[in-house]
């Protein structure tokens, strides 16, 4: 999954990188957490847009957002037909800009230490993304956001079996292109980064804190602690029951 991430590299950078024709002026993020407006580009009359949304999707056929459960994640092997993402996944896909994200490594003695997980020459990425308008009975309108997750890559396994779907550049316009690919037409990008694309290593528990949110909570405390790709084994996955039991909630 992906719970919390930073975009901290000047905007000048990610339009560049991502190509869309606006200049943001936004100040870098390095805890970025549910709930708080994100960075998201998206089709508009055929040209990447940027856009700022809140971090969580409410489906567009939602009534009442009250008690509902803050969609920060979809799971890549069941978006398309979810009934809270496959709307989404149809006709809303986008990009979300970062530069990093952060997973807890549990322990033998209980504790959870923080990584951060980023490229290894720093540089921007794109996650897979969806979004949605929600309208309110009083004719307000909240564009919301989720990031698409597939399975772990032998390089993050020992941290957690989910990491984010990340879009390489040559998929960008095929994944924000709705229209003329269907979901089933980018199902291959729903896959794990290379081995070899994101570095990990254990940093302070400040990142617990959201309102921790400067450059010192991304500093090293040894070296990365990972062992190489080659070395390690996949964890045996649980036997799956019933729908109920994938991490991703059945919304009927």
């Amino acid at each position: 999954m992906c719970g919390r991430y930073s975009l901290s590299l000047p905007p000048q950078e990610i339009r560049a990188f991502f190509g869309f024709p606006e200049q943001p002026n936004y100040p870098p993020r390095y805890n970025i957490a549910p709930t708080q407006p994100i960075a998201v580009v998206r089709l508009v009359h055929g040209q990447r847009s940027f856009a700022l949304m809140r971090w969580g999707l409410l489906p567009s056929w939602l009534k009442d957002p009250k008690g509902f459960p803050t969609l920060i994640n979809a799971r890549g092997d069941t978006v398309a037909t979810k009934p809270a993402f496959r709307g989404a996944m149809r006709h809303h896909r986008c990009l979300i800009p970062a530069d990093g994200f952060y997973e807890w490594q549990k322990t033998d003695l209980g504790r959870k230490v923080p990584h951060l997980i980023r490229r290894p020459d720093r540089g921007p990425f794109a996650f897979a993304g969806l979004w949605e308008t929600w309208l309110g009975a009083d004719g307000s309108e909240l564009d919301t956001a989720t990031i698409v997750t597939t399975d772990a890559n032998k390089t993050l396994m020992p941290l957690h079996d989910r990491m984010p779907v990340v879009v390489q550049p040559r998929d960008f316009d095929r994944w924000l292109d709705a229209e003329a690919n269907a979901p089933k037409d980018v199902a291959d990008i729903l896959e794990p980064a290379p081995e070899d694309f994101f570095e990990a290593f254990p940093i302070s528990t400040r990142v617990n804190s959201v309102a921790n949110d400067d450059p010192a909570i991304q500093t090293p405390l040894a070296e990365a602690t990972t062992p190489p790709a080659e070395t390690r084994e996949a964890p045996k996955k649980p036997t799956r029951k019933t729908d109920k039991d994938d991490g991703q909630m059945n919304l009927l």
